[in-house]
């Protein structure tokens, strides 16, 4: 496949990084680009086989026309995708929803998702399904959790096979919109039998805490566990529904981001608060927030985390990083862009590499000055989250941002997260993308575009990859710089006297 592109990328430490796109972003979902179908894929996660590189998993929710879980599986590296079909718990409605996906130290591929139920859609029970053979097929689904809840996320222990954790947020009360009481705590619960049994669950965040959303767990080295939220804190406009479900100016107060975390493999918990200041930038159903993004280098223990804020006036994404296992804090902004440009880039997606690299994804609207039309971009840090690379764009052709569940209310639904999957030599980004939709169908599909990176080595091999990832022109310009640099000063005078 011929690169689209390419770029070089410095950070503070003096390295560099030679990235360049694989070819044009591909379709993940079956009929992604037929207008004739209408389904809104949105919110994906992507996971890699620790026995098959090449074999990797999509996950994601589906909210038009019906509500509804798709599974991808692609035995190419993610170069082609194929649809498995996701069995129907005995007794449920025809309603699966909020998939999440992840692979085991031995292969064996889980997934869970979410059955609604009644008129309103209301979670009804949680479910975990396995597949021995890549996800080409999946077992019967093993109840895990009863009813409302909400916002589940797995991950299974890469080192110990069978181990899996579950967060979720556990509802008492719902209506329209919104959750008609405070306090609905976000819990975690553990399996070291593949899904089979499960451990009483604990409660993750604080009891003071009377509305939290959106957790994302992440797995660290030596048995640590960590969960992250949004501390909405009065925040009653989006938690308790009172927009409506309709668009508008953003809650005008202050959220947290807050960590929790785990040494000892759930028992306990204590928490720390990562931003204690966010700016709110958009309103949302409360029931499918923006997820804040987590990360950890397994190496250093290093964590990662990420969302957008508003403190420079509109959208940016920010990254803190924690050296101290969550304890302390500092932040970067990430996009390369103008600040106060009136522009946003926001849900942010966080994946580690083996080496320690940094990358990160989000929703980019630097390209449109009316802050409407959105591409996919990406970026890397080399010096744990410090500074961050050149971006690049990922998306072949820029989508409407208005194109999705909840458009006829001006609070269109684009999901709650991205997906992003790194090696020491590539990224695979995954993002809902609306360039076949409008807004009355609210078509949403998913495309994938993957990464080639390198390190950096010099002028020659920069033309080398400039002339490799497709950047035919910049090569050329490459060549003539290098033999005006490697001719000497007395070869150049002689050609300025002769001309």
């Amino acid at each position: 496949m011929v690169g689209a592109g390419a770029i070089l990328i410095s950070t503070s430490t003096g390295q560099e990084l030679r990235a360049g796109l694989v070819g044009k972003d591909v379709p993940v979902n079956q009929g992604a680009g037929d207008p004739g179908d209408i389904a809104s894929h949105n919110s994906p996660t992507v996971a890699r086989n620790p026995l098959d590189k090449r074999n990797l998993v999509v996950a994601n929710r589906i909210d038009t026309p019906r509500y509804s879980c798709a599974l991808h599986v692609s035995s190419d590296g993610g170069a082609s995708w194929s649809q498995t079909a996701i069995p129907a718990p005995s007794g449920e409605e025809p309603k699966c929803y909020a998939p999440d996906v992840t692979f085991a130290a031995d292969g064996t591929m889980y997934l869970s998702f979410v059955t609604l139920q009644g008129t309103g859609n209301v979670p009804h029970a949680a479910w975990i399904s396995s597949s021995k053979d890549s996800g080409r097929t999946l077992s019967a689904p093993v109840k895990t959790l009863g009813p409302l809840s909400f916002q589940v996320r797995l991950v299974a222990d890469p080192t110990v096979p069978g181990r899996l954790y579950l967060t979720w947020l556990q509802g008492s009360s719902v209506a329209l919109f919104k959750f008609s009481q405070v306090g609905n705590p976000i819990r975690f619960t553990r399996s070291d039998d593949g899904g089979r049994t499960w451990r009483a669950p604990a409660s993750v965040s604080g009891a003071s805490r009377a509305r939290v959303v959106a957790p994302s767990i992440a797995v660290g080295p030596r048995g640590a566990l960590y969960v992250l939220y949004l501390d909405l804190g009065e925040d009653r406009l989006d938690y308790e529904g009172l927009h409506q479900g309709r668009g508008g100016p953003p809650y005008q107060g202050r959220w947290k981001l807050v960590l929790a975390r785990s040494l000892n493999g759930g028992s306990n918990w204590a928490e720390n608060v990562v931003e204690p200041r966010l700016v709110p930038t958009q309103r949302f159903i409360a029931f499918i927030p923006p997820f804040p993004s987590l990360a950890v280098d397994r190496r250093s223990d290093r964590v990662y985390a990420a969302f957008q804020d508003g403190r420079l006036g509109d959208p940016d994404v920010r990254v803190w990083s924690s050296g101290d296992r969550g304890a302390t804090w500092r932040s970067a902004r990430v996009n390369d862009t103008r600040a106060h440009d009136r522009t946003s880039q926001y849900l942010p997606k966080l994946a580690v590499a083996p080496n320690g690299r940094l990358d990160v994804i989000y929703y980019d609207r630097r390209a449109d000055r009316k802050d409407v039309i959105n591409q996919v971009s990406w970026q890397s840090s080399q010096d744990g989250g410090k500074s961050f690379g050149r971006s690049l764009r990922l998306s072949a052709q820029r989508f409407d941002s208005r194109i999705g569940f909840g458009s006829e209310r001006a609070l269109p639904d684009l999901g709650s997260r991205l997906a992003l999957i790194s090696t020491n030599s590539s990224a695979l980004a995954v993002w809902p993308d609306t360039r076949a939709g409008v807004e009355a169908s609210k078509k949403q599909d998913l495309r994938a575009a993957l990464v080639s990176i390198s390190k950096g080595g010099g002028a020659a091999s920069w033309v080398r990859d400039g002339l490799r990832y497709g950047g035919i022109a910049l090569g050329l310009a490459g060549l003539v710089l290098l033999g005006w640099w490697t001719a000497g000063p007395a070869a150049r005078r002689r050609r300025a006297v002769a001309g």
